[in-house]
């Protein structure tokens, strides 16, 4: 790959080194106490994490750029707090699944595992210890709404394909107040068709395959209200809500220029707002994951203009939480990713293209705000990196989260901000 140069890439470097400044960092308050000890005493009420599936730091960077251009600020970079999380699984290269468990109950498991350890013991995650406390939860996603992340934070099964049990284990088990994104598919049992049609031909593979029964039917019955459009969502009322807005995933992913779309039927800043405005009416708090699912998927499909389109709706949800937390103080806003994908480098513009036909050509060019310049993305792979990925954090007890450690750490510094003990 071509070594990055160029005025237009300076800000990319000044944010590797940023994180590293932060990470390393140690501030003290209160005569000598860090603020880690000092946070611990005070309670955070609510929790809303943002995970950027397969985001790593020159996904951000480039959405930066291309967004707000190079002396800008994302509202997911635009807070005090950063960190950098260690992303291995029990090995080297994590997958989602094992991500979102070591976020969710503090344990490194295998690839594809679901709410267990790595034998395959169900371990109790911060949703369900928010939840035994009191408050309220919430899942939201462009994905489908049992894929992986959610689903770890939500339910318990040794592999993450079962997405019907997991659906069931929300309702039944977990009892997920807000659950919000695609998936309808995993919802109804084959045969039997929801609101959105078998085979549609932007993907004639997707079509109802649930194992569980018609499970919409089971949740309108446990008293959740059911929605599959904008205009329902807005006029749901009540304590309890399922939304499903897609057969699959809320997008198309196919390699660049053959099929591949990103356009929701509901937005994940709505989606989001709309969480919140349920979430919040639970006096004692809530705890929410909000996962833009895109940003991996398209990864995948070295396809960098609509990563950075899924970025950039990711960032509008941020601001959608931040201004939240603005009018409710005790709000712990943090945003993250599980792994990086696709190796995704961010070079100077010329006639060179080192990468060939072997993964992808370049991508681009994109340009930069208020600027003459403009950028390239490469690639390195298909595939997911063991790299480091960048957390940055406000509001409520947002400084437990400054500092470098293991992707389980996360749990740990959740539950200590909200004052629960794992059990």
């Amino acid at each position: 790959m071509k070594k990055e140069t160029g005025k237009g890439l300076k800000a990319a470097a000044l944010s590797v080194t940023a994180v590293a400044l932060i990470a390393g960092g140690t501030v003290s308050l209160n005569g000598g106490k860090s603020e880690e000890a000092a946070a611990a005493t005070s309670k955070t009420k609510n929790v809303i994490l943002f995970v950027g599936d397969g985001m790593g730091l020159s996904q951000r960077s480039a959405i930066r750029l291309a967004t707000v251009g190079e002396t800008g600020k994302l509202a997911m970079d635009d807070m005090p707090y950063a960190g950098l999380i260690h992303t291995s699984s029990t090995v080297p290269v994590t997958d989602s699944a094992a991500a979102a468990t070591a976020f969710a109950s503090g344990v490194k498991t295998y690839n594809g595992a679901i709410g267990v350890d790595k034998n395959k013991k169900p371990v109790k995650t911060v949703l369900e210890y928010a939840k035994q406390a009191g408050k309220a939860t919430g899942i939201v996603t462009t994905s489908q709404v049992t894929d992986a992340t959610g689903a770890a934070f939500a339910a318990h099964v040794e592999d993450r394909s079962k997405q019907s049990d997991i659906a069931l284990q929300y309702l039944t088990k977990a009892k997920v107040d807000v659950i919000l994104g695609g998936g309808e598919d995993f919802w109804y049992p084959a045969g039997q068709v929801g609101g959105f049609p078998d085979e549609p031909a932007e993907d004639p593979s997707e079509k109802s395959k649930g194992t569980q029964g018609n499970l919409v039917a089971k949740a309108k019955s446990l008293g959740y209200t059911y929605v599959t459009n904008q205009s329902a969502l807005q006029a749901a009322k009540g304590g309890k809500l399922l939304g499903l807005f897609a057969n699959e995933e809320m997008f198309q992913q196919r390699e660049e220029g053959d099929g591949d779309i990103y356009n929701p039927v509901v937005s994940l800043p709505n989606m989001t707002k709309k969480a919140l405005d349920v979430l919040s009416k639970n006096k004692k708090g809530f705890f929410l994951v909000v996962e833009e699912e895109g940003t991996d998927e398209f990864a995948h499909e070295n396809n960098a203009k609509l990563t950075i389109k899924a970025g950039q709706e990711l960032d509008k949800s941020v601001q959608v939480a931040k201004d939240f937390a603005k009018k409710n103080p005790d709000t712990l806003v943090l945003v993250l990713a599980d792994h990086e994908t696709g190796g995704f480098s961010i070079e100077s513009v010329d006639d060179k293209d080192e990468s060939g036909d072997g993964i992808s050509k370049e991508d681009g060019p994109f340009s930069i705000p208020n600027s003459t310049e403009k950028f390239v993305i490469d690639w390195t792979t298909s595939g997911h990196k063991a790299t480091d990925i960048p957390l940055t954090a406000a509001g409520k007890n947002a400084e437990l989260f400054a500092g470098t450690y293991e992707n389980t750490g996360v749990f740990a510094k959740m539950m200590q901000a909200m004052g629960l003990k794992a059990k």
